[in-house]
């Protein structure tokens, strides 16, 4: 990965070459052969892919290296793309909260042809990079609903009419907006009949082509015309990896929300009707279970923004030293010192050790509700410590501050229509103990984790197994072998829930402080 400000980038090349080892290596270590492998599906970030004619990339960086042919998700060199696409009012919009994100397609290929015009004259395939794996594995160009609905601006709703044949069908994309695309400065796409970026599209779980390719297959380790299913972005199928693992069937699977939670995370719901909530992107119609309406809140930086704090701490190299020696991670190490620190008689409980230290974690904007790329973090009660205990407290802070992000991000759906009362959690942040109870007893709700904790993989590997056909569709595969585990409460304690409220409406002022702070020095300023 390259990282320059809010450049980043990756190869497509070097992508496919660890996928193919990992799949090798899975497979060995499994001692499952090659004839076993019913199926396979691929889930990747919402990364931008541009290839040629011959399918050998082309370079979307400045700096003009032909490997750098991936715009990565979190890159947000098109913020001011995305705020011109905005201002359109283009009644596409209103499917994506109200206002497309940087971190979305349109806006990154607005900017490569207003930067880079040879990449964009050479161009031949712009795709999401779930769905240039799937056609390196296979040959077929057909598109995901995930990824067009989700990052293109795609009207998935205009396929209601295939739901019942939802699992076998490859349609033709008549979802794309010609005067969206007209208007925001790319009607060369409408003018080449989308084929640039997608003719065909379908279900998740779709059987792609003849399954993989003679090349692909040897790549791979796996044979010929192995089924592939049409794929998803790796949070989507993260929900669909946990969505269905509750204890208990009583609640319907509309009161539920996934965090998917890692380098950032994806809040997602799903509801039989489609509910329009600003600031939230969605409705996005069979984005990730088919059939429903999606709805997806998130926050840009999480688990980068906890390691960002850990790494510029003066105390983490001594931290680190010391996990390494006891081969435990420096996260093991904090949430140690945090017991010991909450375990002093003065001390209530855990929650309250940051009284006087309070975290806004818009460090690289706010996604969602509040939709502002421009936001930033803020941390109020820093002192010149600069030892163990301090950077704990810190990482404390942090964790925290995500959580007031997830309860600000319920709040705002439920107030809006959706019913949340469950979170269902994956990903890497889920492992970590403090993590949970601080999302639970900031939250209110119960916080349930899946038994099997790569779910993301899981999520792939219902694709895989649907598109082979194990299962009629993705909906009854995730009630076959999604199962809860491991169910972190929420505490009742009178006090907790207290100092919780009042920390969350401090929560809130920082980000209002942010916005009157920045708006006299704008008027000081002439901006």
């Amino acid at each position: 990965m390259w990282k320059d400000g809010d450049f980043v980038e990756q190869s497509s090349t070097d992508i496919w070459h660890a996928v193919c080892a990992a799949v090798k290596a899975a497979c060995e270590n499994a001692a499952v052969s090659s004839s076993e492998v019913c199926g396979i599906g691929f889930a990747a970030t919402c990364s931008l892919v541009a290839i040629g004619a011959d399918d050998n990339p082309v370079s979307v960086s400045i700096s003009g290296d032909a490997r750098r042919n991936v715009i990565v998700w979190m890159d947000h060199r098109a913020v001011d793309q995305a705020k011109r696409i905005n201002a359109t009012g283009s009644p596409v919009l209103q499917f994506a909260g109200g206002g497309l994100s940087p971190e979305m397609e349109p806006p990154k290929l607005l900017w490569v042809k207003e930067n880079l015009p040879e990449s964009w004259a050479v161009a031949f395939r712009w795709m999401d990079l779930s769905d240039w794996l799937t056609y390196r594995a296979t040959g077929d160009d057909t598109r995901s609903l995930c990824t067009t609905v989700c990052k293109w601006g795609y009207l998935g709703h205009a396929h209601l009419q295939h739901q019942s044949n939802s699992d076998t069908v490859a349609m033709e994309a008549c979802g794309w907006d010609d005067v969206f695309w007209q208007e925001i400065g790319l009607s060369d796409l409408v003018e080449g009949q989308y084929t640039k970026i997608g003719r065909y599209v379908a279900f998740p779980g779709h059987p792609l082509g003849n399954g993989l390719s003679a090349l692909a297959a040897k790549e791979l380790g796996l044979l010929e015309g192995t089924p592939v299913g049409t794929a998803l972005i790796d949070a989507h199928a993260g929900g669909v990896g946990v969505m269905e693992g509750v204890p208990s069937k009583d609640e319907s699977i509309t009161e539920r929300m996934v965090l998917v939670c890692g380098t950032s995370t994806c809040h997602m719901a799903v509801s039989p009707e489609k509910v329009f909530i600003p600031g939230v992107w969605g409705p996005y119609w069979s984005a990730m279970v088919p059939g429903f309406w999606l709805t997806e809140g998130g926050q840009s930086a999480t688990g980068a923004l906890i390691d960002h704090l850990i790494s510029s701490h003066p105390a983490s190299s001594v931290l680190l030293e010391r996990a390494k020696l006891q081969k435990t991670s420096i996260y093991e190490l904090l949430n140690e010192i945090l017991d010991t620190l909450a375990s002093h008689p003065d001390v209530l409980f855990q929650g309250a050790l940051t009284r006087n230290l309070h975290l806004l974690a818009d460090f690289h904007g706010n996604r969602s509700p509040l939709a502002n790329p421009d936001a930033r973090g803020v941390i109020s009660g820093l002192s010149l410590d600069d030892d163990p205990r301090s950077l704990a407290l810190l990482y404390l802070a942090a964790i925290q501050g995500i959580a007031y992000g997830t309860r600000h991000i319920v709040e705002h759906c439920n107030s809006h229509g959706l019913q949340i009362k469950t979170l269902l959690a994956c990903g890497g942040l889920s492992k970590n103990k403090v993590y949970l109870q601080q999302h639970a007893d900031i939250t209110g709700c119960s916080v349930i984790l899946p038994r099997e904790k790569e779910s993301v993989l899981l999520g792939a590997a219902i694709l895989g197994a649907v598109a082979a056909k194990k299962f009629h569709n993705v909906k009854e595969a995730m009630e076959a072998l999604n199962a809860p585990g491991l169910v972190v409460e929420p505490s009742r304690h009178n006090t907790v829930q207290k100092y919780h409220d009042a920390k969350y409406k401090i929560f809130r002022s920082l980000y209002d402080q942010q916005v009157v702070y920045r708006q006299q020095l704008d008027t000081v300023l002439g901006c």
